[in-house]
């Protein structure tokens, strides 16, 4: 209507003006009901045209939308194993801080799990002290087998000396004797500084690798022990929080309930534009949007990301080909939209549904020095209907609370 009503002061008002002063026709004499077409063909023909050129160029030049939502995230509150509720710690919906907890699985396997491994680790700190001793006494039977080998070696040379002397002193096996247990004494003292060695490893080697298993087994049941209290990320409310002590929870099949973040859906507005805007959307493009959770209010956006693939034409790989037929609604151009100022969004609600209009500027074009004065002229045109377009706006955002409680039927 405001387009028509534009084009019309430049179209069927001087024709009217022409034929009313020129021509001397009057309204209700020469120009009646009846004779308004015949009369005023030019006019008339015109605006419907210019009006046509005009939406056409407003539309596509400044493109709008009321496919607009404030987007925000929910996160499902599941644990990470299955369980049976042991406490709960937050009602229906309530507010929660990081780092609280909002409820607890039943915890005896997890408990019992951490108690043993803390007795592995006592039990081989016990281990320690005993096998110091095993030391000592290693130390003991290794002097013993020293001198027992010492005390041997020393008869059997005092043998060897008297049968050199006289051979019929010393019988030839009694030399032998003392050789053979020469000999297993060596064993011995081999066997005594083996075992030494052994203990002495346990000590230092085997020992502590088995503590660290342990507090690495200790580690592991803590973790899973702390698993069984489930606690909130980040600031945020539970909402249809309906858990309650003994329900049985499935990470896989029943979330216990939804969580959302404090953060959610209060940074950017995600709006959906024709696809034959692709061409003109572009990021840092300047942008209005009102709101229904806000009205009567304008809030400047600014254009941050602007998807290239539409979100209509997505498929999953499985055996049946691809009927391009299936699609049958056009899917839209995905445009991200932040506040031009801080703290833009206050106010609206999360979730809510919003009307947008985005801005093109050919500034750069314009003062392109290869742009030539008629396409400059004709790109100033363009960029001032802007305008039109940002009154329509406040008219829809004046209107929106009147239709919607009104004439909505709410």
């Amino acid at each position: 209507m405001l387009e028509m009503l534009l084009c019309s002061m430049f179209t069927l008002l001087p024709d009217y003006l022409y034929r009313r002063y020129v021509q001397g026709k009057r309204f209700g004499k020469e120009i009646t009901l009846y004779s308004v077409w015949f009369e005023l063909r030019w006019g008339i023909t015109g605006c419907l045209i210019l009006t046509v050129l005009l939406i056409t160029t407003v539309f596509y030049n400044h493109p709008s939308t009321t496919n607009v939502t404030l987007f925000y995230r929910t996160v499902p509150i599941v644990p990470e194993t299955i369980g049976r509720v042991a406490e709960v710690n937050v009602g229906y919906n309530e507010p929660v801080k990081k780092g609280a907890p909002i409820f607890r699985l039943d915890s005896s396997k997890q408990e019992a799990a951490v108690e043993s491994a803390r007795r592995k680790i006592a039990e081989i700190d016990a281990q320690m002290p005993v096998a110091r001793a095993d030391v000592v006494k290693a130390d003991g039977q290794l002097v013993e087998a020293k001198s027992a080998h010492q005390q041997a070696v020393d008869e059997l040379e005092t043998k060897q000396e008297l049968y050199r002397r006289n051979p019929g002193n010393v019988a030839f096996r009694e030399i032998e004797r003392l050789q053979e247990r020469e000999r297993g004494l060596l064993g011995a003292i081999t066997a005594a500084t083996a075992s030494k060695q052994g203990i002495e490893e346990r000590i230092s080697t085997l020992l502590p690798a088995e503590k660290a298993s342990a507090e690495a087994a200790l580690a592991q049941a803590q973790v899973d022990l702390d698993k069984t209290v489930i606690r909130a990320g980040m600031d945020g409310r539970v909402e249809q929080f309906t858990l309650r002590v003994g329900d049985l929870v499935n990470p896989m099949m029943r979330p216990a309930g939804i969580f959302i973040p404090d953060s959610a859906g209060r940074q950017f507005l995600q709006a959906g534009f024709g696809q034959i805007e692709a061409q003109i959307m572009k990021v840092g493009m300047i942008a209005e949007v009102t709101c229904i959770s806000k009205p009567f209010t304008v809030i400047p956006m600014v254009v941050t990301i602007v998807q290239d693939y539409i979100a209509a034409g997505q498929f999953r790989g499985g055996e049946q080909l691809i009927e391009a037929q299936q699609v049958t609604r056009p899917g839209t151009l995905l445009v991200f939209l932040e506040p031009l100022y801080k703290g833009g969004l206050d106010g609206v609600t999360p979730g809510s549904s919003c009307i947008a209009n985005a801005y093109s500027s050919n500034h750069d074009a314009i003062v392109a020095k290869d742009t030539g004065a008629l396409k400059a002229v004709a790109l100033h045109v363009v960029d001032a209907l802007a305008l039109v377009h940002a009154l329509i706006l406040r008219l829809q955002a004046l209107v929106l609370p009147f239709q919607t409680l009104v004439f909505g039927g709410h």
